[in-house]
């Protein structure tokens, strides 16, 4: 593997130009931010596992020419119905909304907060059953390393550091806003963004197997 800068910042910057839309991911990230349960922990294994998506779209995806149409739609179907079921959870949140209390009243507060292993299998869900994930990262991110030839490998490390630039500054700053954002109407209008943001993604994905 030969390493140059510029092959490095140009998958640096294609990583973040991709990962920076308000997707699933993203959305799961901020409210777990907000929320101010298990964000770096979730913040990891988003990272972890688009790094690792990274790689497999570097070192094999790219090299074979993309999933098999089955594969493909299998993920497609199971992110589909996911996003349907998170985003129902949220419209419900939307119609009976409850701003989350965070810090030390968090105790008396009627929200259930996740578990550690909940924490960790939903953010793996997002990462994992997110077919716009495996576009983005194992996909588009592969498939542009193979201009760089030798540097292909410089170029996955540079979208990879992306990743970890990425979801470090986002779990800082919902971090940071769940210390200011405890008001009834900014969550539920959070919640109906995200019932939205869900729903027209699933039907965009079933959509897209026809």
């Amino acid at each position: 593997m030969t390493f140059a800068l510029p092959t490095f910042t140009a998958g640096l910057a294609l990583s973040l130009s991709l990962i920076m839309a308000l997707g699933p991911q993203n959305a799961h990230l901020l409210r777990m931010g907000l929320q101010r349960q298990h964000v770096w922990l979730t913040a990891g294994v988003c990272m972890v596992s688009d790094m690792l998506l990274i790689g497999i779209g570097v070192a094999g995806l790219a090299q074979v020419g993309g999933m098999s149409d089955k594969l493909m739609g299998a993920m497609v179907g199971a992110g589909a119905l996911f996003l349907a079921v998170y985003g129902w959870q949220a419209f419900q949140r939307f119609l009976r909304p409850q701003a989350p209390v965070v810090g030390a009243d968090a105790a008396q507060s009627s929200v259930k907060p996740l578990t550690r292993r909940q924490a960790v299998l939903t953010a793996l869900a997002f990462s994992w059953l997110n077919p716009h994930a495996w576009l983005d990262t194992a996909v588009l991110i592969g498939s542009a390393s193979l201009a760089y030839g030798a540097g292909a490998g410089a170029f996955g490390i540079g979208a990879a550091a992306g990743s970890v630039v990425w979801f470090t500054a986002l779990g800082l700053a919902a971090f940071w806003l769940g210390r200011r954002l405890n008001s009834l109407h900014i969550w539920r209008a959070l919640d109906g963004l995200v019932a939205l943001m869900m729903w027209g993604t699933a039907g965009w994905l079933v959509s897209s197997l026809f």
